[in-house]
């Protein structure tokens, strides 16, 4: 990756997670659910995109909300061993926290133990530094996120967006489908995903990307193709979370090369194999040269 790249400023989503490694999900009954393994990790989609990106070697800034508790204090170490520039809104409220069951085929069932916070005072002279110095703002679809949303669209920043579980007709993801040029979503909620991605291509977008999970993904394009991807195999899935945002992150990394948007998806593919393959959001094998050299041996 050239060094003269202009950073992506990634806005919103960090969490510390306790991870629940279990035989099946539990039923909807009284009883005592044991776990093959457990253990704590930062999650979300915003330090997921940052990490994944920053081992791609691709410059990074980071907006997250944290409180003044250890959970936060464990994610600003974390940003901070990475080498990831954080823009850190401190909250009154605890930090966002979620238990992550996990079924081995890789399924996650997530319950927010601490949600989000709503209330959230910016430091708007960095975020506009950041919006202003950056190639793209990945924005992603968090209610503190909208003044920087619409902010970004003022000065006319290049916005991705990731719409994760996105139904079709959520009006929570409107103001981001609106605003992007780049759209991400996940097929898991919506049975017909071709009729989706082909109502939000005339909305203005360069790109919309659905991913299927073990299914692969589906890319079309305002020209009017459509691409398909597999999955690359992996030995063994140790842990599912965050394969979204490594997918995102293998994407943006191809497209900032100004690559095709085929070897785009094949990168995705290749960093999502990588995740997959690791209890962490980024893999410590995660590389530029890995996902190259698995595109290549594929």
């Amino acid at each position: 990756m050239e060094q003269t790249i202009k950073p992506v400023f990634v806005v919103g989503g960090a969490s510390l997670d306790t991870i629940v490694h279990v035989d099946a999900f539990p039923e909807a009954v009284a009883q005592t659910v044991w776990p093959n393994r457990s253990y704590k990790a930062v999650g979300s989609t915003g330090v997921g995109k940052a990490l994944n990106l920053m081992a791609l070697e691709v410059p990074v800034a980071l907006h997250a909300v944290v409180g003044n508790d250890q959970e936060g204090q464990m994610i600003r170490q974390t940003l901070e061993q990475a080498g990831i520039g954080t823009l850190i809104s401190e909250t009154a409220a605890p930090t966002e926290q979620h238990v992550n069951l996990m079924a081995p085929n890789g399924e996650r069932l997530s319950i927010f133990v601490q949600p989000p916070a709503r209330e959230v005072t910016l430091d708007w002279f960095a975020i506009n530094h950041a919006l202003k110095t950056c190639s793209i703002a990945v924005i992603n679809i968090l209610d503190y996120t909208r003044p920087i949303l619409h902010e970004a669209v003022r000065l006319g920043v290049p916005i991705w967006t990731d719409l994760h579980d996105y139904d079709g007709a959520n009006p929570h993801h409107q103001a981001f489908i609106d605003a992007a040029d780049v759209v991400f979503l996940a097929s898991d909620n919506l049975p017909d995903y071709r009729q989706v991605m082909g109502q939000l291509l005339p909305q203005g977008k360069q790109l919309v990307v659905c991913t299927h999970g073990a299914a692969g993904a589906t890319l079309a394009n305002a020209a009017g193709e459509w691409l398909e991807q597999p999955v690359y195999p992996v030995d063994r899935i140790e842990d599912s979370n965050g394969a979204g945002d490594a997918f995102f992150s293998g994407f943006l990394y191809g497209h900032l090369r100004g690559l095709p948007e085929r070897e785009c998806l094949q990168l995705a593919a290749a960093s999502g194999a990588l995740c997959v393959s690791s209890t962490s959001l980024a893999a410590k094998s995660a590389s530029r040269h890995a996902l190259e050299d698995i595109v290549r041996r594929r």
